[in-house]
């Protein structure tokens, strides 16, 4: 039987492994990252383009974190809430915010205080034009149809598509300003996002929806919604027909952009695990083939070159939205 003397100095020896296997091992004093689930804010509501994007990265995702990675959908403040939740999360990586294009507006509005350097982003993985949509049922066949009837009754007709002041009411706002007339020609009914201004639309209680065309590709498919007019540079591939603004002379362009991030202050190896995690979603076949076939453009930019892209995005945003008048 061992002394008390002998049983104190076993003890002490064994602190002191336990205590130099800390220090030396850390890693091996906590679990590997990830070892839980994992949540994505999406600051829009569910079906809309943001809330698409988030589900399908979110299913590949866990296939590669093989955790959990579960979209919640946090609506409000043209994005502000989403947002403003995400940022200020616990900064440990369970924790992803769907960024988006509102993410650059809103803190101008003072919507928020929120801004990008809240933010430490893993990646933008889309972008995509902004669109003019009627209903199928209306009597409004081509851009010019509406254009005119616009003109000839302002006010009567009302447009929604996301918050106030968010990005598919800026996008209204721009294509209305670069055609001659003023906001009050259409005005704004906000929403949680395009898909309940789309079936809002096809009720009856507005009759215009700005908002990516592949927000509506489903409905326009099943013939109850027609897209006039693309506010890009270009037509989008999956819908050729449809010309875009320039094309009609109406000298205006605008789009949305999405992309993950993670609260300011999360260690840097958690956000390069993301990263490589989200990289490798972008470029599957799934992913691919899902963006192509609803007409959503595919943008993938790492966390470095995103860092940049958010700063010139906020500043194009500042300037846009200070020469329109919605900035405060």
């Amino acid at each position: 039987m061992l002394s008390t003397g002998k049983r104190l100095r076993g003890l002490a020896i064994v602190s002191m492994i336990a205590l130099l296997s800390l220090v030396l091992f850390p890693a091996a004093a906590q679990a590997a990252y990830p070892d839980r689930p994992i949540t994505i804010i999406v600051p829009f509501g569910a079906g809309g383009g943001t809330d698409q994007v988030a589900r399908v990265l979110a299913s590949l995702m866990q296939d590669e974190l093989g955790v959990p990675v579960n979209v919640v959908n946090r609506a409000g403040g043209g994005g502000a809430v989403g947002h403003t939740a995400g940022a200020t999360a616990a900064p440990d990586g369970y924790t992803i915010t769907m960024i988006t294009a509102e993410l650059a507006m809103m803190h101008w509005m003072g919507l928020t205080n929120i801004d990008y350097t809240d933010f430490e982003p893993i990646g933008i993985v889309n972008m995509d034009p902004a669109s003019v949509m009627v209903a199928a049922n209306s009597p409004w066949q081509t851009l010019e149809d509406l254009m005119e009837d616009i003109k000839a009754n302002p006010g009567k007709y009302r447009a929604s598509g996301t918050g106030t002041g968010a990005i598919w009411d800026v996008a209204r706002v721009g294509w209305l300003n670069a055609a001659g007339l003023t906001d009050g020609h259409l005005p704004w009914i906000p929403s949680t996002g395009a898909a309940q201004a789309l079936q809002e639309m096809i009720a009856g209680g507005v009759h215009v929806v700005t908002n990516s065309i592949s927000e509506g590709a489903a409905m326009i498919h099943a013939g109850t919604v027609r897209p006039l007019a693309v506010m890009g540079d270009e037509r989008v591939v999956a819908f050729p027909d449809v010309p875009t603004l320039k094309e009609k002379g109406i000298d205006w362009s605008l789009g949305t952009w999405r992309g993950f991030a993670v609260p300011a202050g999360t260690p840097a190896d958690v956000v390069k695990t993301l990263e490589a995690a989200v990289a490798k979603a972008v470029a599957s076949d799934q992913y691919v083939t899902f963006m192509n076939d609803v007409g959503f453009g595919i943008l993938w930019l790492p966390s470095d070159e995103a860092r940049q892209f958010l700063a010139e995005q906020d500043e194009i945003m500042g300037t846009l939205m200070k020469q329109m008048g919605v900035a405060k």
